[in-house]
């Protein structure tokens, strides 16, 4: 599968699908949110957040691309990702996109 963020792929003609997308909620750990509190008092990155959004777009991004295979797309071109807060402590990370399949001329 061909992931881009672009709405070409070089080389390549195709057909449009649909639109696909992953999306998945993640909430803040209390001993993590407890730990990264006292990081936000001498500044720095909070690294344990950068991992929960890390992972949280990994998994957008898989769920997306399984949602690509099931309409048989060979790629996903002018990907793009959002979040949002979805309430106090939970933010939802969505991964979306067009599949697309290549046609040979």
């Amino acid at each position: 599968m061909i992931l881009v963020n672009t709405d070409y792929i070089t080389g390549k003609k195709f057909e449009m699908l649909g639109l696909v997308r992953g999306s998945t909620i993640q909430s803040k750990n209390i001993g993590r949110d407890i730990t990264q509190s006292f990081k936000t008092l001498v500044g720095g990155e909070l690294k344990a957040y950068t991992q929960m959004m890390n992972e949280a777009r990994a998994l957008a991004t898989k769920r997306m691309v399984d949602e690509a295979e099931q309409l048989g797309a060979d790629a996903v071109v002018n990907i793009r990702y959002a979040s949002a807060a979805v309430m106090q402590g939970a933010a939802e990370v969505i991964a979306y996109g067009t599949a697309v399949k290549f046609v040979n001329e």
